[in-house]
């Protein structure tokens, strides 16, 4: 990433109610483009996408808007366990108030597997119409037995191996509440 990329990047929280949303935002240098918000898989957050954003946003002049669903990152910790349906909450209910507070009113939602699923629920509600596009990426649409056993084999690598230490770079004092979130459910 060039010395002005780096400039550029907006790192901050959002407010919604009493939940802190830590996100990371690059401007548009060019106009007419829906921002492209980033939806991280079930393990990441904002700062796990690197220097994705920027290079994106140099790549296309598009604003790029990356967030830290709760539980995740630097956002507020979620009450565990988490239901089973929480990706519905999460694009029907958070994201619609993470864009108004963000200030996005049309956009193209690119989602990585949870954020993938999360992207289709938005898009499949009235609240999703500020979405102009979908780009998915292993979005859940199916069960599949490899995603399940997979699923176990990285339980057994958080409590056996450095997989704790390596996600608490990113997730903090989280780290327990955003492996757990995703991986008991």
């Amino acid at each position: 990433m060039s010395a002005a990329e780096k400039r550029r990047v907006e790192r901050g929280y959002l407010m919604i109610e009493s939940v802190r949303i830590e996100y990371v935002r690059i401007p548009a240098v060019e106009t007419g483009h829906p921002v492209l918000v980033l939806l991280h898989e079930g393990l990441g957050c904002a700062a796990m996408w690197r220097d994705f954003p920027a290079r994106l946003a140099s790549l296309t002049g598009a604003e790029v808007f990356a967030y830290s669903r709760p539980g995740y990152g630097d956002s507020t910790p979620v009450e565990l366990p988490r239901p089973s349906t929480y990706m519905h909450h999460e694009g029907k209910v958070v994201l619609p108030q993470v864009l108004d507070a963000a200030g996005i009113r049309c956009c193209v939602l690119i989602g990585h597997s949870d954020g993938g699923s999360i992207a289709i629920l938005h898009a499949s509600d009235p609240s999703g119409a500020r979405a102009r596009g979908l780009v998915l990426i292993a979005a859940h649409v199916f069960n599949e037995p490899v995603t399940m056993q997979s699923i176990a084999a990285a339980k057994r690598e958080y409590e056996h191996s450095d997989l704790r230490a390596r996600l608490s770079r990113y997730h903090g004092a989280n780290v327990d509440v955003a492996f757990r979130g995703w991986n008991d459910v």
